[in-house]
């Protein structure tokens, strides 16, 4: 039997506009032809059934976000749990989807952009926007009436004509059947099928970092990482977040030509981390520009966040914002000769849209944007709302940061999904599998297998570099390699290998495991 989907229009000085339709397998496009008006609300609803043993996977907003499978009694956590100061403080509203996203808190009731699925053992139905530019696609679902409610993200929007209320693909199917046939039907295909090794600074020194902490990480790497892998310095290279031109001098004297030039004379690719679209109150940027930033509802520069003692969002539109950027990366790239960039917090670019662009069309802008500004140099996305970056960055975050515990003080769990976390790191490198080689590559971020400045056992340190290795296109540390012993040697050598692995199947009988074929071989590691 066919089931029906129900569509309502709410427009702001004109009668809604209601209609219903058949869900097809495949593509539907629900377009309608309004008047000259504002948009208020663009809503559907379908019913879904789900068996008591089912699952509902709802993505999150961005990379950072908590994107994992739910129960029937699952819900999605928001962060009306916390103190509004705590709130308001942190900024912690800033990094998700919470200023424009009910969180009803209850329990059966899950959310997520983009995309979602609902699994029956190995049986998968999934629901995923085609097009986010008229609005990111909501979707909402309730296990008690089984009803999953389809938004778009377009309130406030001026139409006129036709309009796309939504444009959405249904496939049912096996995992492999069902993703497939979605990136088909979006024409979207990964820049690079080229897995990426090697080190990143952030994860032992974060910012204290120098010309000679990188000089003796780079001399650790040498003899472990083979020739073309990746060695990336991470943040703590700048003054201050914005000011991009010219390094930390104290830190880098001979500036970062030099430290790019002495990457590529040990034989490995040079990678660079920037946040092209933010600024720290205390940079010269921020302090000398006021007028590039987006301006919140009291005209002033909208906080994007707490990190850095707050940060801002520069705004696309402005015309000395553009050449500002070109400068940047036309020196980080062609002046300094960087191969790759980490592109981080780029959920600034968009955090609302306009009466004439929603913010999700914005974002989309943004990506390419930085596309055109980086040619055919890499990128890895961090911090991006995930649709949005489809096709346009070669490798992409697909989870929080790891932390170097387990999962924080029992306290942070309360805090928003975008929290650092190693054990939700590995959830999201899990549930969000399928966008490995079809979006991009999949950057699960880093691995330990290093014994100081580390809290986790070796039983946690396994299973981090197992998934990552088995699940992940990038598969980069943050350790000195001239410490490793026998054991942390073999690891990293095994870690190599597991990027081969055959058949991997995620398997959820009596927890969750992670199993794969390597060399004819079945071999698997319990996640939880």
């Amino acid at each position: 039997m066919a089931i029906r989907i129900h569509y309502k229009i709410t427009l702001k000085n004109h009668p809604p506009v209601f209609g219903s339709c058949d869900r097809p397998h495949g593509a539907l496009h629900i377009v309608e032809t309004l008047p000259e008006d504002e948009l208020v609300k663009v809503e559907a609803s379908m019913n879904v059934p789900l068996s008591a043993e089912g699952r509902i996977f709802m993505n999150g907003y961005q990379s950072w976000t908590y994107s994992t499978e739910h129960s029937r009694v699952g819900r999605t956590h928001g962060i009306s749990r916390l103190p509004k100061a705590v709130v308001r403080h942190y900024g912690l509203d800033r990094y998700g989807d919470y200023n424009w996203v009910s969180y009803p808190e209850k329990e059966g009731i899950t959310h997520g952009e983009s995309y979602c699925y609902f699994r029956e053992g190995e049986d998968f139905r999934l629901i995923a926007s085609l097009d986010e530019k008229p609005g990111y696609t909501l979707f909402r679902y309730d296990t008690a009436s089984h009803e999953l409610r389809i938004e778009r993200d377009c309130a406030g929007l001026r139409c006129g004509g036709k309009f796309h209320a939504f444009d959405l693909y249904f496939a049912h199917g096996t995992e492999e059947r069902v993703f497939d046939e979605w990136f088909a039907a979006l024409g979207v295909k990964a820049r690079t099928q080229e897995k990426l090794a090697g080190y990143t600074s952030w994860y032992n020194r974060y910012e204290d970092i120098s010309a000679q902490s990188i000089r003796e990480d780079l001399a650790g790497c040498a003899g472990n990482l083979q020739p073309g892998d990746l060695f990336q310095i991470d943040d703590g290279w700048e003054v201050n977040v914005g000011d991009w031109l010219e390094a930390d001098g104290a830190k880098f004297p001979e500036g970062m030509k030099q430290a790019a030039d002495a990457i590529h004379a040990a034989g490995f690719r040079a990678g660079l981390w920037l946040a092209p679209f933010v600024a720290n109150r205390a940079s010269t940027l921020y302090r000398e520009h006021r007028d590039w930033f987006l301006k919140d509802e009291k005209g002033e520069p909208w906080r994007a966040g707490c990190n850095w003692g707050d940060f801002f969002a520069l705004d696309i539109d402005h015309p000395e914002v553009l050449g500002y950027l070109e400068r940047v990366f036309d020196r980080v790239l062609n002046e300094w000769g960087y191969d790759l960039v980490k592109l981080d917090f780029l959920y600034a670019a968009a955090p609302f849209g306009s009466s004439d662009e929603s913010r999700a069309a914005r974002m989309i802008r943004a990506m390419e944007l930085l596309r055109r500004l980086c040619g055919e140099k890499r990128i890895l996305g961090c911090g991006v709302p995930l649709m949005p970056a489809f096709g346009l960055v070669d490798y992409c975050r697909i989870g929080c940061d790891v932390g170097l515990d387990w999962d924080d003080k029992p306290h942070m769990r309360l805090a928003h999904r975008e929290r650092v976390s190693t054990r939700q790191s590995i959830m999201n490198t899990v549930f969000r599998r399928e966008l490995n080689g079809r979006a991009w590559l999949n950057d699960p971020d880093v691995f330990f297998l290093r014994e100081d400045n580390l809290k986790l056992t070796d039983e946690q340190k396994y299973v981090l570099v197992t998934v990552n290795s088995v699940l992940g296109g990038v598969l980069l540390h943050s350790d000195n390699m001239a410490r490793y012993g026998a054991v942390a040697k073999a690891h990293y050598a095994q870690a190599l290998r597991n990027r081969e692995a055959k058949n991997v199947r995620v398997e959820f009988d009596n927890g969750l495991t992670l199993s794969y074929e390597l060399n004819g071989r079945r071999m698997g590691v319990k996640i939880v």
